[in-house]
């Protein structure tokens, strides 16, 4: 049987087919194929599984995916975590408030979404809070600015108060949406209030930490009637790692710097430090952000060894 992949716990994968669910495990002999991922089924899959006398199925086959998004797994440095596959729409769910997202974990998720060609935008939740809070306010309007100026799309909502969820339902519906951020940045609030029927666990912050805590604790897909969507909620994350870049391509997955790239004095320039460097030269002038650049230098920085060489 042929069926969509929904929610994944551990070894067993909810799948969805004519209607119904059947919750199944993966033919045993599937993870050998040298598949270096730590789960090489994952939501938004499309999959053959053989149903089983006692009521469950077992997966045998896992279609080609048009996209995903994939980091570099956090306890297997040798292995890659991919968070959702065949994604229409990423949406990053942020807040400059508390929990703060800073930049550089925004624009990782964009890099990644860039190089796996899926449309990508920002969503700077709890925006009520923020403009009690002057720093917060101020902050919140330099992010907004900084990215709109990119090319992406940047809403400010707050899915408590309600403000801009209506915006957000129209860029959603019809899409299979992957909604990514930190613990505590309200992805599930936000799912609540683009679907009232879904009643997703949501969680507080920290007193002592002032981070967000774990509410979502598995990747699942939710089917939305009435939007004819996708709506895919995620646990957490703190870290983003890069995976599969090439030092010669990684500028290209900045919009920003594209326009100046085959206007440098080399055909392979890294735009670090090399003379004629066009992109070094529109920081200068202030055509592509200082911020944004730095960002760029830190992650072609942080690429791990493990992680340079060509995109899959």
């Amino acid at each position: 049987m042929e069926g969509l992949v929904i929610r994944t716990t551990g070894n067993w994968y909810r799948v969805a087919a004519n209607g119904t669910c059947c919750e199944c495990r993966l033919r045993g002999n599937y993870r050998l194929r040298g598949n270096k991922q730590t789960n090489p089924v994952v939501v938004g899959d499309h999959v053959h599984y053989d149903p089983q006398p006692d009521g469950t199925g077992v997966i045998t086959e896992v279609a080609d995916r048009a996209n995903y998004i994939v980091r570099q797994s956090v306890k297997l440095s040798k292995q890659t975590h991919v968070l959702a596959a065949n994604i229409d729409l990423l949406c990053i769910v942020a807040s400059m408030g508390t929990p703060r997202t800073s930049t550089g974990f925004i624009d990782r998720l964009l890099v990644t979404a860039e190089a796996y060609h899926i449309p990508a935008c920002l969503l700077l939740n709890k925006s009520d809070l923020c403009a009690a809070d002057e720093e917060h306010r101020m902050l919140q309007a330099v992010v907004a600015d900084l990215y709109r100026r990119v090319g992406y799309p940047v809403y400010e909502i707050s899915a408590l108060k309600g403000d801009g969820v209506d915006q957000v339902r129209d860029v959603v519906r019809g899409k299979t949406v992957l909604f990514s951020g930190h613990s505590g940045v309200g992805k599930s609030a936000l799912l609540n209030a683009l679907s009232s029927g879904l009643g997703l666990k949501v969680g507080a912050i920290s007193d002592w930490s002032r981070k967000g805590m774990h509410t979502t604790t598995f990747t699942e897909l939710h089917p939305i009637a009435d939007l004819d969507a996708y709506l895919i909620d995620t646990p957490g994350i703190r870290e983003f790692g890069l995976v599969d870049f090439h030092d010669g391509e990684f500028s290209h997955f900045f919009p920003e710097m594209r326009q100046w790239l085959r206007q440098c004095r080399f055909a392979n320039c890294t735009h670090r430090h090399e003379p004629g460097c066009a992109v070094m030269e529109a920081v200068e002038r202030g055509d592509i952000d200082a911020e944004r650049y730095q960002s760029y230098l830190n992650m072609l920085e942080s690429l791990s060894d493990e992680s340079r060489g060509a995109l899959r």
